[in-house]
């Protein structure tokens, strides 16, 4: 008697019709039929009555139907029990997507393992991970929307100002929202959770939207967009590899558009280790102002999950 017979068997006598409990098990209904008879045959006894009408339990079927839900129970639990112990010894995962704190080995101290996954992903993506549990913690982007939909909770981190970078001549005041132009780009794969920040930007500042389809939110591409549109370009938090080109130049914007980075982990994953990287990052954040937003007026999406905290425009 295998364990995995006795599941087939709870869902074909909870279901009474062999055909729902197939779609419920995700198997054939050939492939259940012949798990059942290969359990009858072992037990000795017919557990199920098959007729036009349907389908039925016997006595023998309504007897074993306790003791298979006792003993499934059983394993279940120790199955749960085992990978909690495994998850307590093993490393914390935590992903990001382009920044952690420099530091962040010497504030979580020896107490926990912690390793920096080396999928270096989208923001979207690495929210689903933490989600699916290949991750523990991720640093993100994230809306509030992503944080219910995922069973998430969304620490605060930082409130990373973003700039324009422009052809650099010319005065070096802020750059007024309405005057700064954001790439969009088309492979929503990799660039989904920027596409969605910019494209709201521009709603509500009156910002151009530019669409491209060559990666240019980043590295040599972004620069090139920029000498070719000749004016403020919104860049992204995605940490440039390229140079900047000393004939390309920084500004603020006028309001400065907030890009807030999440510390994400599961909502219902009460592991004290965990906690401990948690309250420890977002202490960090706190004692090192990261969250405070700037002086000057200020601008983040309307479903930002920080925006409470970050309070009303100066």
């Amino acid at each position: 008697m295998e364990l995995r017979q006795l599941r087939y068997f709870i869902a074909v006598a909870d279901e009474l019709h062999f055909g729902r409990a197939a779609e419920r098990l995700h198997i054939s209904g050939p492939a259940l039929s012949q798990q059942i008879m290969a359990l009858e045959r072992d037990v000795g006894a017919e557990l199920f009555v098959r007729d036009r009408r349907g389908v039925q339990l016997t006595a023998a079927g309504r007897s074993l139907s306790q003791d298979a839900r006792r003993i499934v129970g059983l394993a279940d639990d120790a199955r749960k029990r085992l990978r909690q112990a495994a998850a307590i010894s093993a490393p914390l995962r935590l992903g990001y997507v382009s920044w952690l704190p420099e530091d962040f080995p010497a504030l979580v101290g020896p107490a926990v393992a912690l390793r920096v996954d080396e999928w270096v992903l989208p923001s979207h993506a690495q929210a689903d991970r933490v989600a699916e549990g290949t991750l523990d913690l991720a640093v993100a982007w994230v809306s509030t929307t992503d944080v219910e939909q995922h069973g998430l909770t969304a620490g605060f981190l930082w409130a990373e100002p973003l700039y324009a970078v422009l052809p650099s001549a010319g005065s070096a005041s802020a750059v007024a929202a309405s005057a700064v132009t954001v790439l969009v780009d088309a492979d929503e794969s990799a660039w989904s959770s920027w596409n969605r920040f910019a494209g709201e930007f521009a709603g509500d500042t009156g910002a151009r939207i530019a669409k491209i389809d060559d990666g240019g939110i980043t590295g040599e591409a972004f620069y090139a967009h920029v000498r070719r549109i000749g004016s403020p370009v919104l860049a992204s938090p995605k940490r440039h590899t390229a140079v900047s080109p000393p004939s390309l130049a920084q500004r603020p914007i006028d309001p400065t558009p907030l890009w807030t980075w999440s510390l994400l982990r599961r909502a219902d994953d009460e592991r004290p280790a965990l906690h401990h990287v948690v309250e420890t990052f977002l202490n960090a954040a706190e004692n090192r102002h990261w969250t405070d937003p700037p002086k000057r007026p200020w601008w983040v999406p309307s479903d930002d999950p920080h925006r409470p905290r970050l309070g009303t425009q100066q």
